[in-house]
């Protein structure tokens, strides 16, 4: 328990009030989020933050999905662990300027699994955002589980001026449907959203170049415009996006001359204009 950590009195902090404290030189904190499983939400605020800190941006990179943890493997880190810091969780350092902490830090192997329910899950996302020595950051990108169940909760809940939400979703009819179910979620909790991000956006042959929709496509435009919020941007699938996440290696850096990376720093340039008051 450090000093910060403690009124005036001595007394330990409420936890609600040493995340407050912990995160309040935090300029920018974006929250990515999906309706369901398996549309590359973690590949997405993997790249994200990674591009992020390649601009120069002090960054963190918090994954909360904490059943199913994939961040640190992403990013070829899952044999880190977190250490301390003046009393405080320090978290593993990727370069140029990525702080990473993930429960995949603190798994005996990666094949542990975490039978947690409820209130244990909200124990330790306080402790990720009011103990880890975050320091000054430009963004905390915060990677959430699918749905709208105990973790999007508990962040919605500790981190009220939140600078937004990007929902990811995939071209097909049932992405769309949780994803529109997300969209509310943070309406209801008053959590500002930047935008609806189509992944898996059709596929662009090796051979013809030509572009095949295997998902449909322009499913994610037409939810925004239905639900009246910003539309960032799709991404093509590309195969080396499954081998570069399962290489440990950020896709936006490995090829980062690729149609789908060309398509991303579009979307961050969004993203950066949203956060900052230029697009509302």
């Amino acid at each position: 328990m450090t000093k910060k950590q403690k009124d005036k009195s001595g007394k330990k902090l409420d936890p609600d009030v040493k995340v407050k404290m912990n995160i309040q030189n935090i300029k920018h904190k974006i929250v990515v989020m999906s309706g369901k499983g398996g549309v590359g939400k973690s590949t997405v605020a993997t790249n994200l933050a990674f591009a992020l800190s390649m601009h120069g941006a002090e960054v963190g990179l918090l994954d909360v999905d904490i059943n199913g943890p994939d961040i640190a493997m992403m990013l070829g880190i899952e044999d880190e662990r977190l250490g301390s810091m003046d009393g405080a969780i320090a978290p593993v350092i990727v370069p140029p300027h990525l702080k990473v902490v993930s429960m995949a830090f603190l798994l005996k192997d990666k094949d542990t699994p975490v039978i947690w329910r409820g209130p244990l899950k909200m124990q330790v996302i306080q402790q990720f955002l009011g103990d880890v020595a975050w320091g000054e950051l430009d963004y905390l990108i915060i990677d959430l589980p699918p749905g709208t169940g105990d973790e999007p909760l508990s962040i919605a809940q500790l981190i009220p001026d939140s600078s937004g939400a990007i929902v990811v979703t995939t071209p097909q009819d049932v992405a769309l449907l949780d994803s529109r179910k997300a969209v509310n979620f943070a309406k209801t909790l008053k959590m500002p959203i930047i935008g609806i991000l189509e992944n898996m956006s059709g596929l662009i042959c090796p051979h013809c170049k030509k572009t095949i929709d295997l998902f449909k496509t322009g499913g994610g435009f037409k939810a925004a415009m239905d639900l009246d919020i910003p539309f960032l941007g799709k991404i093509p699938i590309d195969p080396k996006i499954v081998e570069t996440g399962d290489d440990g290696k950020p896709f936006i850096l490995t090829y980062s001359k690729s149609k789908s990376a060309k398509e991303f720093n579009e979307v961050i340039k969004k993203i950066e204009d949203f956060v900052n008051n230029k697009v509302r």
